[in-house]
């Protein structure tokens, strides 16, 4: 572990994680042409060179091809590392649509399939990636919970439920973290969520921190295969009206010291001990200064003057398309 790099315990488990992650989705998909795979490996490994331990995948990111880059990656280092992967998310290879499954022949069969592409005899983290309106939260959870008796997970996490779900989850087995869309531009998670994690001992994981590159120096491409150019939130004058919100959080950040991305990282980080960021990047410059904003501290001011930007200006777009909806907040 490295001496500059802050550990936190992982909710209702004995793992400790570092104080911010690494989404891995983007080197396979989504964001454009993915990394190769010589630059995804390079990518996770000077991740765990630099302290940074919490690795997030899932088994529908590139269908398995970035597990798969996880298990290459962590060759002969994987002691090193904690993996949190996720299942129910089902689509056809290259293609946006998607079923939400949580039934528990599909739990077991996800989470085999996930161990051989990951090489590993036990996943530290796993996730119901969407949940299953279908298919009672019981009954998805507890089977989880016999897959961590027969030693093939350790923790059970939830991504995207509602308050009410993680209740319910959280009745048949402790739960260690749940993970949902979180920044400075997608806040609603504050309204229930939060606190209900702090009550239950459960880690926070935001994903999408930087608001999918919007809170940072990235600028618009027409890439076919960067999936931002369908979202709500990044078309036209709903962008537009959202690069006025980044750039006068910018003008704070350029105050301060520091990047937007840095900025952003550092206040998702401050609302809560126990959330712990998973930005993704392809490039081992965004992931070093990622790694920087741990050592930002925001005083009260800062958070002052940040909270008078976000409570006078309208977030414009839905975060998804309504194919990206299907599971969120059941």
């Amino acid at each position: 572990m490295s001496d500059n790099m802050h550990y936190k315990q992982l909710g209702n488990s004995d793992i400790k994680i570092s104080a911010i992650g690494l989404g891995c989705m983007g080197l396979s998909e989504f964001y454009g042409a993915p990394a190769s795979e010589e630059q995804g490996c390079e990518l996770i490994r000077h991740a765990l060179d630099h302290g940074v331990n919490f690795l997030d995948t899932a088994d529908m990111y590139g269908d398995g091809h970035n597990e798969k880059l996880l298990a290459k990656a962590l060759k002969g280092r994987r002691d090193e590392a904690v993996i949190a992967t996720k299942f129910g998310i089902v689509r056809e290879n290259g293609e946006y649509a998607r079923t939400i499954s949580g039934k528990p022949e599909y739990v077991r069969k996800a989470c085999h399939e996930s161990l051989r592409r990951l090489e590993t005899d036990c996943i530290d983290l796993y996730y119901i990636h969407r949940v299953d309106k279908d298919t009672p939260i019981e009954e998805t959870i507890g089977e989880m919970s016999r897959l961590v008796d027969e030693g093939k997970i350790k923790a059970i996490g939830i991504s995207e439920a509602s308050a009410e779900t993680l209740r319910r989850a959280h009745a048949v087995h402790p739960l260690s973290a749940l993970q949902s869309e979180y920044s400075m531009l997608t806040r609603d998670p504050e309204n229930e969520i939060l606190g209900l994690t702090r009550e239950l001992g459960i880690s926070f994981i935001p994903y999408s921190p930087i608001c999918r590159g919007l809170l940072s120096s990235w600028k618009p491409s027409k890439d076919k295969n960067d999936f931002r150019n369908r979202l709500p939130r990044f078309q036209g004058e709903a962008y537009a009206g959202n690069k006025t919100i980044a750039d006068a959080l910018g003008v704070l950040a350029e105050n301060k010291g520091c990047t937007l991305a840095q900025l952003s990282l550092a206040w998702v980080c401050a609302q809560a001990e126990n959330i712990i960021p998973i930005p993704g990047t392809t490039k081992i410059k965004n992931l070093d200064s990622n790694i920087g904003a741990t050592q930002i501290e925001l005083n009260k001011e800062d958070l002052a003057a940040i909270e008078t930007i976000l409570s006078t200006r309208k977030v414009l777009g839905n975060r998804y398309t309504d194919e990206g909806m299907k599971g969120v907040n059941q």
